[in-house]
């Protein structure tokens, strides 16, 4: 059997309104679901680390908490991929920057069907 494929995932997850967030985290989740479908494994630090309770990605420390701990899981990914339907955030630019600075493959994809 073959070892599964860990991705990491680059989405917008912040807006101007609570519509912009709502429809962030729709997105978040057509990714992932599209990706655990053609067998990978997602890893989006900002759908997960957003949940209630858990960080508030309002909050500067708590933001830069979830932004580093994601990065740490980069090193478990075998590569970043990034979703431009909605733009690029500037939490996006960051995710790309990391990846780039520890020579891991990038990929600037779209979701097909997403509208």
């Amino acid at each position: 059997m073959r070892k599964p494929e860990i991705v990491i995932v680059e989405s917008p997850y912040a807006g101007e309104t609570a519509e912009d967030v709502t429809r962030n985290e729709r997105y978040v989740r057509a990714i992932m679901r599209a990706l655990l479908l053609d067998g990978l494994v997602p890893f989006a630090s900002h759908a997960l680390f957003t949940l209630p309770g858990v960080l508030n990605d309002r909050d500067a420390r708590e933001r830069a908490l979830g932004i580093q701990a994601g990065f740490r899981m980069r090193h478990v990914a075998s590569r970043t991929l990034v979703y431009t339907d909605l733009g690029v955030s500037r939490g996006m630019e960051l995710g790309v920057q990391h990846a780039q600075e520890i020579d891991q493959p990038v990929e600037f994809r779209t979701l097909e069907g997403w509208a």
